[in-house]
């Protein structure tokens, strides 16, 4: 249990009646320079995560936005990419999709400083002595012809893909102070052994420089075979001290990079990582062509002029177990979440659900508050209004008779609270935004979706059954389930133990999660927090550490991508830092998660 005592002894922990305008709030867009000075990540996570659709249905005539808005319109930038991985780790085969799917400029020193030394130009002059001589490039001479390289036409226009660089910390110190970031930074993870064995097994046809391998990777006829060579660097013991040295380097340039970085298993076949490389890439590029098509971001103005604290978030709120959660950290779940639901319903997605267990809406937790879950419902069903649509708001409602007459502790008035709340000053609640109750009776024809609120069995009493019947009577119109709570309940006759439970089970399964996220601790405690799992739809699992920085200051670093949701083993070994073909197997402390997920 939390050490943390809420303030307030009141079941709702907001005020019920705040103006509209206050459920939209989030920090300023930072303008984004068309010169080289490349927009961070935190640009494109707020993009990605708080914008609000506008409506392009002509037929359907939307709300003007209300007083106390701004509305940010933003400028977009063309992708930028560093790609990093231990030699053979398989950069220059996903570098090559890459390219080919998103079309960005593929810099690579390699190139950079044959193609300088070849023209003869001055970086080229000065990079050749050293060459010749057998001595390492300096940085800013490696730096300079990066630099010069992005600034040029196509680089700005198309975007670009570093290959390999920066390879040190100094190198990726010498890119910031030049403003140059990249909107992510992909590693290639692949065990020293199976790098080892790729690297030893690797040929070189020095007639076409296409590299091939014995064994992955033959030639295809028997005179190229013959011509082949090893590179002298591809013996096994040059091959560990390159890997000793990559690592080294690695661990530094994280720490510049650590917000944006995404860690990849790089020991599947190709076609398997680019798919989650691609997942990655278009993520970033749809919010990024959002905003340039003029899709809206909404924003307050702060009377201060001091900018909002999420700027300094980077991903995920910090100070997660602080109870009551500020207001900041409230409308930035609420935003996160409406994005995914509204990407969800515009995909056509008609059956899904919600389930997030931040500490004030997690109901296993003494700081369960009714108040923030109701103030997420009303933030999704006024945002779909504002396009138009009839939202009916449900909660169920008596399932009994005698001592099961009640409902469930956690939905106990929430009925009252809704149509207590202030729903907005243009007439929206019982004009698009209807209250009612889970059951097939409820379902109006002009209603066009369905919000239900924490639907969850009670002891011996299931809803299931009315569950299913309101979604046979809306047929193929929307049904969005927050934060369900659907695992059977028997009461002490036994009812609901054994008949029916497999059906039920299957269908409470049916519902496409579109939302997620969970706060993860170590087993059978809520202190500390070890990390978060969060999924927003279309995206992947995303894994996150909480790191202590310094003195009372926190911040989540993403650890791996899952394409489904992970297991408690698999996100026992991604704290581990195992990659996935490792033996799978939570032991020690890090069982936290074995009967979580």
């Amino acid at each position: 249990m939390l050490n943390y005592s809420p303030t307030a002894t009141h079941c709702c922990n907001v005020p019920l009646t705040p103006t509209r305008s206050s459920l939209f709030k989030s920090s300023p867009s930072s303008s984004l320079p068309n010169s080289l000075s490349f927009s961070s990540a935190l640009v494109t996570q707020q993009l990605a995560s708080r914008h609000v659709y506008a409506n392009t249905n002509p037929n359907i005539k939307s709300k003007p936005l209300h007083k106390g808005l701004k509305i940010m319109c933003s400028t977009s930038e063309p992708l930028k990419v560093v790609i990093s991985g231990a030699p053979a780790s398989g950069k220059g085969t996903q570098c090559e999709m890459i390219v080919e799917k998103f079309g960005l400029v593929h810099v690579s020193t390699g190139d950079l400083l044959r193609a300088e030394v070849s023209a003869g130009t001055e970086i080229g002059n000065k990079a050749k002595e050293y060459m010749s001589s057998g001595r390492l490039v300096p940085d800013e001479i490696v730096t300079a012809m990066v630099t010069t390289r992005l600034s040029l036409k196509d680089a700005q226009e198309k975007g670009w893909l570093l290959d390999g660089y920066p390879r040190s910390f100094p190198q990726a110190e010498s890119l910031e102070k030049k403003n140059i970031r990249p909107d992510l930074y992909i590693m290639l993870d692949v065990p020293d052994d199976i790098l080892i064995d790729r690297c030893v097994g690797r040929r070189l046809d020095p007639v076409t420089g296409r590299i091939y391998h014995i064994n992955n990777f033959p030639p295809e006829n028997d005179e190229i075979k013959e011509r082949l060579i090893t590179r002298p660097d591809d013996t096994e013991d040059k091959v560990k001290s390159r890997l000793q040295i990559y690592k080294q380097n690695a661990e530094t340039i994280l720490s510049t990079y650590l917000n944006i970085s995404k860690k990849i298993d790089g020991n599947r076949p190709k076609g398997v990582i680019f798919k989650e490389i691609d997942s990655l890439l278009s993520r970033v590029q749809k919010d990024k062509e959002a905003s340039k098509s003029g899709k809206l971001t909404i924003s307050d103005s702060h009377s201060d002029g001091k900018p909002s604290n999420k700027e300094n978030w980077r991903g995920i709120p910090t100070r997660l177990n602080n109870i009551p959660h500020s207001r900041e950290i409230r409308e930035y779940f609420y935003d996160d979440v409406l994005q995914a639901t509204q990407r969800a319903i515009n995909d056509g997605k008609t059956r899904i659900k919600v389930e997030i267990n931040i500490p004030e809406l997690n109901p296993e937790m003494d700081v369960y508050r009714i108040g923030t879950l109701m103030e997420l419902v009303r933030v999704l069903a006024l945002s779909f209004a504002d396009d138009g649509k009839r939202v009916k708001v449900c909660v169920q409602g008596s399932m009994g008779e005698g001592a099961l007459a009640g409902m469930p502790l956690q939905l106990a008035g929430t009925r009252k609270i809704l149509e207590f709340m202030d729903w907005g000053d243009y007439g929206a609640r019982d004009t698009f935004i209807k209250i009612g109750s889970i059951g097939g009776k409820e379902v109006d024809e002009q209603d066009d979706m369905f919000i239900l609120v924490a639907p969850q069995n009670a002891v011996g009493n299931c809803i299931i059954d009315d569950l299913r019947a309101m979604t046979t009577a809306a047929g193929h119109r929307p049904v969005l389930l927050v934060n369900p709570r659907l695992k059977d309940l028997p009461g002490s006759s036994g009812i609901m133990q054994t008949m029916g439970r497999e059906k039920r089970l299957e269908y409470a399964a049916s519902f496409e999660i579109c939302y997620c996220f969970r706060l993860l601790y170590y087993a059978g405690t809520q202190y500390p927090i070890m990390g978060a799992l969060r999924m927003s739809y279309p995206y992947e699992y995303e894994l996150y550490k909480r790191v202590d920085v310094s003195a009372g200051k926190e911040k989540y670093v993403i650890l791996s991508t899952f394409p489904k949701r992970p297991t408690g083993e698999e996100i026992n070994d991604a704290f581990e830092g195992k990659t996935r073909n490792e033996t799978k197997r939570a032991t020690g402390i890090w069982g936290f998660l074995s009967g979580i997920l």
